[in-house]
C-alpha cells in the first residue's frame, strides 16, 4: 500500500463504520415525520387552516392534517423517484459526483426548516423533500460499502438500509429537545453544519468512482492514495464478457480481478452480460416491482396517517398522542438492529462450499427465498394489527412494522445486487424505487377518502391493503420456482452426460 497513510483493513473498517453513522444520523430522517409534525403544529405551522366550530365548541384541523399528509408524501414519493436519475448518475459518474450532490440537497433541505416559520410554512414543501432526496443519495454511495467485504455483503447492505430506517429517530431527538426549550431552528442549523462531516467522509474515505465487485487485490481508495480508485463497474463486466479479467494487474489503479476466483465456472463468468431492458423485463424485476411497491404504500400510508390515527385511538388526548408518538419513534431506532437479521438470512451459505455445478449466482438467489417470504409474512401481520382500532394494539403495530420495514428495503437493494449484473445495479435500483414511488402517491388519495368518505375511520382502506399484501407471496413463489427449475435442468445435463459417456464406453466394448 505505498503512498497511504493507513492499512487497507484499517481504511475498509473506518469506511464502514462511518458510512453507518452516516446513515444512522442522517440518510432517512424524513421518515421521522410523525414526530416532527408534533412539533410543527405546536410551532403553528398551518395553523390558519384550523377551523373554530361555535355550535360543537371544537377545532376542526382536518385540513391542517392534510397539508401535512401532503408534504410527507412529496418527500416521500421524491425520496424513491428519484432513484433512477440518481441511480444513472452514479453508475455514471461515480460516488464522488453522487455524493457531492446529496451533501448540496441536504444542507439546503436543512437550511430551509431553519428559516421557516408559521408564517412560512410553505417552506416545508421544498425543505423535506431536499432532505429526503439528499438523504437516500448518501445510502446509494454508503451500500457499495459491502463490496469491501464479500463475505458479509446481503449483511452489510441490509445493515446500512436499517440504519437509514433508524435515523428516522432523529426527529424524536428533535421533539425531545423542543419540549426542553431547544428551539425548532436550532436543532436544523446543527444538522446543517454537520454538513462538513459528509464533506470530509467523501473526501477522505470514499473511493471518486465506485467500488468494485469482486474487490480486486490491494484495492485502495480515499484522499491520500492519489488517484488509486480510477475503477468503473461498467469495465469489470465487459471484460468478463471478453474473458480477459486477469489480464490488468496494478496496485488499485484500473484493476480488474480474475474471472472465476468464486470457484465457478468460468463460462459462467464470461457469458454475455444481459442488457438493461432485458433486466427490467424479467420475471424477477417484474414481481419485486409488486413486491416492493405495495408493502412500500402500506407502510407510507401508516406513517402518513399515524398522528391523527393516533388522535383518533386517544379520543384527542394530547398526552396519549404523545406518549404513542415517542414509542413509535424509539422502536424506529430499532430498525438498524433488525435489518442484520436479514442480510445474515441471505448470506448463510458463504463460507460453505458451493454443492457440485452450482454457481455462486444460483446459490445466492436460492438463499434469497426465505428473506423474500418473511418479509411478506411481516408485512402482512403488521396489516392486520394496523387494521384492528385498539390503541395499546399499536405498540405491536409499532415492532412488527418496523421490523418488516428493515427487512423490505434491506431486501429490495440486497436482491437487486444479486439477481442482475453489477454494471446495472445503480440504474435497476433506482428504476425499482422510482417505480413503486409512482405507486405510494396512492397514499394522499387514500388519506383523502379516509377524512372525507369514511369520516376518519381508515377500517376499509386496511382491509384494502391487506388483500393486496397476498399478492406480495408471488414473488418469493416465482424465485422458488426458478431455482428448483435450474437445479432440475442441471441435473437433466449430467444425466444426459452420464448417459452419453456410457453410451460411448458400450460402444467401444
Amino acid at each position: 500500500m505505498q503512498g497511504c497513510g493507513i492499512s487497507t483493513g484499517l481504511r475498509y473498517r473506518l469506511t464502514l463504520l462511518t458510512g453507518m453513522l452516516e446513515c444512522l444520523c442522517f440518510a432517512g430522517l424524513v421518515f421521522g415525520f410523525a414526530s416532527l409534525v408534533f412539533v410543527l403544529k405546536a410551532d403553528g405551522y398551518f395553523s390558519e387552516l384550523c377551523v373554530s366550530s361555535q355550535d360543537t365548541n371544537s377545532t376542526d384541523c382536518s385540513i391542517q392534517d392534510e397539508q401535512f399528509s401532503l408534504i410527507f408524501t412529496i418527500a416521500s414519493f421524491l425520496n424513491n423517484f428519484i432513484n433512477l436519475l440518481v441511480g444513472y448518475l452514479f453508475d455514471r459518474f461515480g460516488t464522488l459526483v453522487t455524493r457531492v450532490l446529496g451533501i448540496s440537497l441536504y444542507t439546503t433541505g436543512t437550511i430551509l426548516v431553519a428559516a421557516s416559520n408559521a408564517a412560512f410554512s410553505n417552506l416545508l414543501f421544498p425543505a423535506l423533500s431536499c432532505i429526503a432526496v439528499g438523504g437516500v443519495l448518501f445510502l446509494l454511495t454508503n451500500m457499495q460499502i459491502g463490496n469491501l467485504f464479500p463475505d458479509h455483503r446481503s449483511t452489510i447492505i441490509t445493515l446500512y438500509n436499517g440504519a437509514f430506517d433508524s435515523s428516522s429517530a432523529v426527529f424524536l431527538l428533535i421533539k425531545i429537545l423542543y419540549e426542553h426549550d431547544v428551539s425548532l431552528r436550532t436543532s436544523f442549523l446543527i444538522l446543517s453544519f454537520c454538513s462538513i462531516i459528509h464533506l470530509l467522509r467523501t473526501f477522505v474515505l470514499m473511493p471518486r468512482t465506485h467500488i468494485p465487485y469482486t474487490l480486486p487485490q490491494h484495492y485502495t481508495y480515499g484522499w491520500d492514495c492519489g488517484n488509486g480508485n480510477t475503477y468503473n463497474v461498467e469495465q469489470l463486466e465487459k471484460t468478463r464478457e471478453d474473458g480477459k479479467g486477469s489480464s490488468q494487474e496494478s496496485s488499485g489503479k484500473d484493476i480488474v480481478p480474475p474471472a472465476a476466483e468464486d470457484g465457478t465456472d468460468s463460462q459462467d463468468s464470461e457469458k454475455k452480460v444481459e442488457s438493461f431492458w432485458s433486466c427490467v423485463l424479467s420475471g424477477f424485476f417484474i414481481l419485486h416491482l409488486l413486491w416492493l411497491s405495495v408493502m412500500q404504500l402500506r407502510h407510507y400510508l401508516f406513517i402518513g396517517t399515524l398522528n391523527p390515527r393516533l388522535t383518533r385511538l386517544a379520543n384527542t388526548n394530547p398526552v396519549l398522542v404523545s406518549q404513542y408518538t415517542n414509542a413509535f419513534a424509539m422502536t424506529q431506532m430499532c430498525g438498524v438492529l433488525c435489518a442484520p437479521w436479514n442480510g445474515l438470512i441471505m448470506d448463510r451459505h458463504k463460507g460453505k462450499p458451493l454443492a457440485l455445478g452450482v454457481t455462486e449466482h444460483e446459490a445466492d438467489l436460492h438463499s434469497s427465498v426465505l428473506s423474500l417470504f418473511l418479509t411478506c409474512l411481516q408485512c402482512l401481520l403488521f396489516s392486520v394489527c394496523a387494521s384492528i382500532p385498539l390503541l395499546p394494539l399499536q405498540y405491536l403495530t409499532f415492532v412488527l412494522q418496523v421490523l418488516n420495514r428493515s427487512f423490505l428495503y434491506g431486501g429490495t437493494a440486497a436482491f437487486v445486487s444479486i439477481a442482475f449484473p453489477a454494471s446495472h445495479f445503480g440504474k435497476l435500483y433506482g428504476m425499482v424505487m422510482s417505480l413503486s414511488a409512482i405507486v405510494s402517491l396512492l397514499q394522499y388519495p387514500f388519506f383523502a377518502l379516509i377524512k372525507g368518505s369514511l369520516g376518519g375511520d381508515p377500517f376499509y382502506v386496511d382491509i384494502a391493503l391487506i388483500v393486496l399484501t397476498l399478492l406480495v407471496f408471488s414473488h418469493p413463489a416465482y424465485v422458488f420456482i426458478h431455482c428448483r427449475r435450474v437445479a432440475r435442468d442441471r441435473m437433466d445435463q449430467t444425466q444426459a452426460k452420464v448417459d452419453k459417456v456410457t453410451v460411448m464406453a458400450e460402444a467401444k466394448l
